[in-house]
Parts: C-alpha cells; sequence; structure tokens
C-alpha cells in the first residue's frame, strides 16, 4: 500500500476499492462567462448522486481556462474544492477523492501541482499532450518532477483529443515512481489498454496503484473484466476499480448504480449476467452520441453540456470556443439515445432536487 503520507488514508481505500469521479464540466453564461450557480450545482448534482471523487480542470473541462486572458483554472477548483468541502461537512466521515488535471511543460505543470495541492486536492491528473515528440526520458523526468509536490494519477490520453500514443516501456518507466498511485487509461484502444494494465502487473506495484477507466467507449467491459499476466512464474490478477469519465458528468446516478452491481458480482465471484452485457453495449450507444464519435469526438463537450441543459443543470451548451458546438446529426443522435434507453438516464433524480442543489 502507498505510504500514508501520499494519500490520506480514508481516500486511499476509497480510490483504492474504486468510485465514480465524472470529469466536471464548466458551465457558462450565455456571454460565456463562468457560472457560478450552475458549476456549484453540477458538482452537488454528482456527490448527491453517489461519486466518489470529483475532476476538475480536465479536458471535459475545458483545458482553455488555463489561457491567462480566460483566468478560470483557480476559480473552477476553488469552486470545485469547495463544493466538496460543504459536502463532507455535512456528511460525517465521507471523503471525496479530489482529482485536478496537471498540463503543460514541466514548469507549468509544476506550478499547477503545487496550486492544486494547496487547495487541498488529492491527485494530480498527469496529461502528456505537451510532450508530443518527447522522448520516454524527457516525459518520465517531468512526471518525476510533478510527482515530487502532489500524488499523481497517470493519464493515457487518446491522440484524438490531444494526447499521444504512449508504448508499454513508457507505463513500465512510470510506475516506477512511488508517487504514481493511479492511472486514467483512456486511449480508446483496446491493445493501448493492455499495454498498460500489463506495465501495472510487471512493475510489482500492483497493490499500490488504483487502476480506473477512462474508455468511454468501453466503460462497463472494462470494469467487468479480471485481466491476468504471469509475473516471476506466477498470475497477477488486476482490476479496473472505477472510472474517471466525461461519459459520467452526465446520468452519474446511474453510473453509481452500475458500479455498485459490478462491484458486487466481482466481491461476491458471481458469474456476469448476459443482461449486463447488454447493458454495456447501450451505454457505449449512448456515448457514441454524447461524444460525437461519427466526426472524431468533435462535439464530445457540447453533445455532454446538451444533455446537462434538458436536465436542467446548465443554462445553455456553450464551450468558451464560439466555434465549439454540437456537430451536424449529433442532436438527432442524442434525441435518439434518450428515448431508446430510459432507464439509462436519470431524469427525475435530477428534477427531484435540482432546485435544491441551484440554491
Amino acid at each position: 500500500m502507498p505510504p500514508t503520507p501520499l494519500l490520506p488514508p480514508p481516500v486511499w481505500d476509497r480510490l483504492r476499492e474504486g468510485c465514480v469521479i465524472p470529469a466536471h464540466p464548466l458551465a457558462l453564461t450565455a456571454e460565456r462567462k463562468f457560472d457560478e450557480k450552475h458549476q456549484r450545482a453540477l458538482s452537488r448534482y454528482y456527490l448527491a448522486a453517489g461519486a466518489g471523487g470529483l475532476a476538475a480542470g480536465v479536458h471535459t473541462t475545458q483545458f482553455q481556462i488555463r489561457d491567462p486572458k480566460i483566468g478560470l483554472l483557480r476559480p473552477v477548483l476553488e469552486l470545485a474544492a469547495e463544493t466538496i468541502q460543504e459536502y463532507e461537512a455535512a456528511h460525517p466521515g465521507v471523503s471525496i477523492v479530489r482529482v485536478a488535471g496537471i498540463c503543460g511543460r514541466t514548469p507549468q505543470a509544476v506550478a499547477e501541482a503545487a496550486l492544486t495541492r494547496d487547495l487541498g486536492y488529492h491527485l494530480g491528473l498527469l496529461s502528456l499532450g505537451a510532450f508530443k515528440d518527447a522522448s520516454v526520458e524527457e516525459m518520465i523526468r517531468h512526471a518525476q518532477a510533478v510527482a515530487e509536490i502532489i500524488p499523481v494519477m497517470g493519464f493515457y490520453l487518446q491522440p484524438s483529443v490531444g494526447g499521444r500514443v504512449l508504448d508499454f516501456a513508457f507505463w513500465r518507466r512510470l510506475f516506477e515512481i512511488p508517487s504514481v498511485v493511479a492511472v486514467k487509461i483512456a486511449p480508446f484502444n483496446r491493445y493501448q489498454t493492455l499495454d498498460v494494465i500489463r506495465a501495472v502487473a510487471e512493475s510489482g506495484r500492483a497493490e499500490e496503484i488504483a487502476l480506473y477507466t477512462g474508455n468511454d467507449d468501453n466503460i462497463l467491459m472494462d470494469l467487468l473484466t479480471i485481466f491476468e499476466y504471469p509475473v516471476n512464474g506466477r498470475p497477477v490478477r488486476l482490476r479496473v476499480a472505477g472510472g474517471l469519465l466525461g461519459h459520467w458528468a452526465v446520468w452519474t446516478r446511474r453510473a453509481v448504480e452500475h458500479l455498485e452491481q459490478i462491484h458486487d458480482l466481482v466481491r461476491f465471484g458471481k458469474p456476469v449476467p448476459r443482461k449486463m452485457l447488454t447493458l454495456a453495449a447501450q451505454v457505449t450507444d449512448c456515448n457514441a452520441a454524447f461524444f460525437d464519435a461519427a466526426h472524431g469526438f468533435a462535439g464530445c463537450i457540447a453533445g455532454l453540456h446538451e444533455v446537462l441543459r434538458r436536465q436542467g443543470l446548465m443554462q445553455g451548451r456553450w464551450c468558451l470556443d464560439p466555434g465549439e458546438d454540437l456537430s451536424p446529426g449529433q442532436m438527432e443522435e442524442i434525441s435518439r439515445v434518450c428515448r431508446a434507453y430510459p432507464h439509462l438516464n436519470d431524469d427525475e433524480f435530477v428534477a427531484r432536487h435540482r432546485e435544491d442543489w441551484l440554491r
């Protein structure tokens, strides 16, 4: 287990057990100004839905918040932290995992790590999008610099939204850093997903690194699978314990229920029912609409905003970039999956509590 100075024991226990961590969207007004009222309401929604953590300052929050002309990184992180504190104060004994995105080259990333640590975040989700052509050695030095400031959640971000291909050799080196205590696996690629999990197995730190899916196209299958690799003549079995997902920023109550069902199956060694496999395919169909898979994920953030707008948790689907919106046909696709899978939405739950969250 990681040394307790890295993470408070209740936080590590929750992270290791596995929980729902929504990737927090950014609520804006029609003038594209920060909408603090709806931003706080979103955080309250996720926590009330049973999320075990929140991730802010990540791709779903829009990387442009770091632009000095926009200047929203600190306000966004502060508001999420305050809302979590409010929730924990009202629910003694509950610890929420706080994750903040860390971006940029080393000077920027180190500064962001210090900011997030000082604001009370537990983990930095380390994006390597700024290292498109860097060597493994350069990226490892970068990760070490950040890990000296805040515990790190490694991040395999798919290339189509700003990531890069990261091979087995990189992950094997990364997991040698003691302060790397978790990883979000989100290449949207099965071969690359297996590279990460095998690297954890071969690192000897399988009990010290929490595995989280970010593969929004394969969420439930990642969570249902037992991965097994022979290491030094013995089988090492690993599970993806939870997820840190943009997809889980919508219909979050249902995501919590699905994860609880999967944990129950694993805990008691039950066979996976066929209906769970059907459910997995339905969730992926919804994700294709929300994330705009048909257009290379161009409308993925606007798609999530549209679902939240329909629920009254956002005033509109505006993004910081005025040119960023739904792709042609995406609105119809979102309407299609909403009609097709009414059992996947949590509209009734939201309607019952929305006014309280917006107070």
